[in-house]
Formats: structure tokens, C-alpha cells, sequence
């Protein structure tokens, strides 16, 4: 599975955190009634990561992964995404008193190949729908093994939400600098099992 496949990814590589890149769009989807009902994601790999993922994975046609020959990766990784907190994480309330809100399993996901590198798409379903004045939604990985990064252009959506809503996206700046300078053995020892949060993708959504 792609996730876990990034743990035998590090085994032969010497870099430093992080190991892999993954770059998203994704849309925020509301219930008619106002309420945030999921969060739908679309997850770029970079190319070198697809390469060593697709490996082994047997295809009709040379070079091409359909969707179908894909199925059984994307299963096993979103069943694996739970441990991780989903990469994703929502609160919802005021500033002060901004709640948590929690995710089902994924729903309606597949990968495909294009260009060499797979995106991988699902849906998260909250699992009670959230109505809030004030809604934030981080992306990242605490431990900062993969790096996460907004597409360049329309990086977010809105689906159904109110009218009136605005939206605001805090783009982090680059950690691989910094992170190269803990070393690779502070991640491994546990000391750094939340650095990835002062690099997060960062969704303001506030409503009416």
C-alpha cells in the first residue's frame, strides 16, 4: 500500500525528512442545510515515489495502470490512513474554542496514473455533519515524512456552502531545509513526532 509502502521506501534511501512529496486539491462539501458534510481530496505523488509504488503491480498493456489494476492499492491504502490521522484535520468553532471533528473510513476512492506519477482520490466523510461560523482544515503529516503542498492554481473548493462563505489558504513555507538540519535520527528517536505541523496546508473557511 502506498502509505506503508513509503516505511520500505526509506529503508535504502539516505535523505533526510521528508521522504516523500504530494501535492492536493480539495473541496469542502456541504450539506443543503449549511453543514460541512466531508472533505475530498486529490493526492499527487511525486514521480519517483509512483515508480516504486507501481512495482510488481501487473498491467494488460505495458507502461499503463487502469484504474481497475489500481483498485487493490487503493483499497489497502485508504484501510491504512485511519493510523495516520487521515493527513487531515478539522476543527470547527470559534478561535478560542475551535473543536476537533472526526472522519469516517474513506468513501468513492480510486488512483490513476498519469504522466508517470499516481493521484490518488477519496472522500472523508465527518462523522457528524458540522455547521460553524468559523471552520479550519489542516493538511499535513505530523512526522513530516511526506510534504504535503497545495497545487498552484485553484488549490481548494467550496462545494454547496453558503452563500456569503469566504475562504482564506495559509501555504506553509518550505521545511526540507530545516528538517535536513535535525538529522534523520531525531525523527527516527521520536523526538520530532510533530514537526510537520508548523508546515501545514492551512483552509480558513468563514460563513455567516
Amino acid at each position: 500500500m502506498l502509505v506503508l509502502a513509503v516505511v520500505g521506501f526509506s529503508c535504502g534511501v539516505a535523505w533526510a525528512h521528508p521522504h516523500v512529496w504530494i501535492t492536493a486539491s480539495t473541496e469542502l462539501i456541504y450539506a443543503p442545510d449549511g453543514a460541512l458534510t466531508a472533505v475530498r481530496h486529490a493526492w499527487t505523488f511525486d514521480e519517483m515515489f509512483s515508480s516504486y509504488a507501481l512495482q510488481g503491480i501487473e498491467t494488460r498493456t505495458k507502461g499503463i495502470h487502469t484504474r481497475e489494476e489500481l483498485a487493490p492499492l487503493a483499497q489497502t491504502n485508504v484501510e491504512s490512513l485511519k493510523d495516520f490521522g487521515f493527513f487531515t484535520f478539522a476543527r470547527a468553532g470559534d478561535a478560542g474554542s475551535r473543536k476537533k471533528q472526526k472522519f469516517e473510513q474513506p468513501v468513492d476512492y480510486f488512483l490513476e496514473q498519469k504522466d508517470g506519477m499516481l493521484t490518488l482520490h477519496f472522500t472523508l466523510p465527518l462523522k457528524a455533519p458540522v455547521k460553524s461560523r468559523e471552520l479550519t482544515v489542516e493538511i499535513y503529516d505530523p512526522t513530516f515524512f511526506i510534504d504535503f503542498s497545495l497545487i498552484k492554481t485553484d488549490p481548494v473548493h467550496l462545494i454547496g456552502a453558503p452563500a456569503g462563505c469566504t475562504m482564506a489558504i495559509a501555504r506553509p513555507s518550505d521545511g526540507a531545509a530545516q528538517a535536513q538540519t535535525l538529522g534523520e535520527q531525531n525523527f527516527l528517536d521520536g523526538g520530532n513526532s510533530n514537526f510537520g505541523a508548523n508546515f501545514a496546508n492551512k483552509i480558513t473557511v468563514d460563513c455567516p
